[in-house]
């Protein structure tokens, strides 16, 4: 028989906690009898002496057991998902998931809201007029087996890993949410109760990104494959480059209307690479062979999915995004080429207008966010508008506009950098 003070105080020690242990005290943590002081010492006990890849298993099935797992096995087709560590324009999910359901796979795409400068998939496509994020068990079953859809974008099941919730409502206000194995084991104990067969990471870098430098990135993907693996699930991690936003928007309705772009076959370049790339990704770690992700975006069947998901969950494909009520411009201050473009300027800089939010629950502006007119590479003059901001809240230009002051890098030349850094796993 396990108790809370012996866990807390092996791990504080150094030791590694055994398999009865981390059952016993995620369970009791489920259930209240492990108060919440007592997880977040645990907690930062683990955030100081880490956790063994037997510790970090055993941890993520412990809270993947304290809830309720989904079963697609019975599905015509692979089912694969996407999770992104989240970034600054990140809209990925919307063309990717039903780009890889016209390519034969069945994409149960379980996804979050955004809290602070990183955006939500779901407050992105409730700014589309009916649409749902949440959806029963039998309802996503339907979706997916329907051979015209294959796609789903909802919120997750609350009975789906709950001790995860829980620890991750202490951890924000612990200063433990950067622990690495932490927040390997909250991504994937969710991802794997899923149900899906197979999953792409998208683990984003740099400064709009969670993880500021490669090493750590790297050090959490091998983390989240490890795990993955471990469960039976194929696992693959890309580490993306987040030092400037990706694509030229960053808000609600507004990162929708670039994504209906990329699907109509055309959209910023970086935004088609890397939703063709993870794609590809996808479908390799699925098994699906000969078949183009860019001949789907190009012939129009992308499209077409797009469409029939967003019907299956009551949303109106057709009807028009939702638009800011003020717009205000910001224009270059000098000549030169653009070398750099900060994206947690240009993230913090759309949260402050509306777009986000600074704790759950609260509402956003559909309409409000940050289109951007010229990125790194790009000449400008002095005076040419860069950027608009956009809200229905004026007062708040000010102060969005102090986020994006120092955001912008002006010199002679620009080497574009990869946006894909490296893989693991696969």
């Amino acid at each position: 028989m396990s108790d809370a003070t012996s866990v807390i105080s092996a791990k504080r020690d150094g030791h590694e906690l055994t398999a009865d242990q981390i059952d016993w005290v995620i369970d009791a943590f489920t259930r209240g009898v492990v108060a919440d002081e007592q997880m977040a010492a645990l907690a930062m006990a683990i955030f100081w002496r880490g956790m063994s890849r037997s510790e970090l298993s055993r941890w993520t099935s412990a809270m993947i057991a304290s809830g309720s797992t989904m079963d697609f096995s019975g599905l015509p087709r692979p089912t694969v998902d996407k999770h992104s560590t989240g970034g600054v324009g990140d809209k990925i999910t919307l063309p990717l998931a039903p780009l890889v359901a016209a390519c034969g796979a069945a994409v149960p795409q379980l996804s979050g809201r955004g809290l602070g400068h990183t955006g939500g998939t779901l407050d992105k496509l409730e700014s589309i007029s009916g649409w749902r994020a949440d959806l029963t068990g039998d309802d996503i079953h339907r979706i997916l087996a329907d051979p015209a859809v294959g796609a789903v974008v909802c919120a997750a099941n609350a009975d789906l890993a709950p001790a995860d919730k829980r620890l991750y409502a202490l951890r924000d206000v612990t200063g433990t949410v950067e622990s690495i194995p932490l927040i390997a084991s909250s991504i994937m104990s969710k991802k794997i109760a899923e149900g899906t067969g197979a999953l792409v990471l998208d683990v984003k870098v740099g400064a709009g990104a969670f993880m500021k430098n490669l090493a750590d990135a790297r050090t959490l993907a091998e983390a989240m494959v490890d795990l993955g693996s471990d469960a039976g699930v194929r696992t693959i991690a890309l580490l993306t480059a987040m030092d400037s936003p990706l694509g030229l928007t960053a808000g609600n309705a507004l990162e929708v209307e670039e994504s209906l772009e990329v699907l109509a076959g055309g959209g910023p370049a970086d935004i088609v690479e890397l939703t063709v790339t993870l794609a590809r990704t996808m479908l390799s770690a699925a098994g699906i062979e000969g078949v183009d992700p860019a001949d789907k975006l190009a012939d129009g069947t992308a499209m077409d999915r797009w469409k029939a998901m967003i019907s299956a969950q009551g949303g109106d494909p057709s009807a028009p995004l939702p638009v800011a009520a003020e717009s205000h411009d910001i224009t270059a201050e000098s000549d030169g080429v653009i070398t750099g473009l900060d994206a947690m300027g240009v993230g913090v800089a759309a949260w402050r207008l509306g777009a986000g939010r600074e704790r759950q629950g609260e509402p956003v502006q559909a309409g409000a966010g940050v289109r951007l007119h010229a990125k790194p590479g790009d000449r400008v003059t002095a005076g040419q508008k860069i950027a608009t901001l956009y809200t229905d809240t004026p007062e708040k230009f000010e102060y969005a506009t102090a986020a994006m002051a120092d955001a912008w890098s002006f010199g002679d030349t620009f080497e574009a950098s990869p946006i894909v850094l490296e893989r693991v796993g696969g």
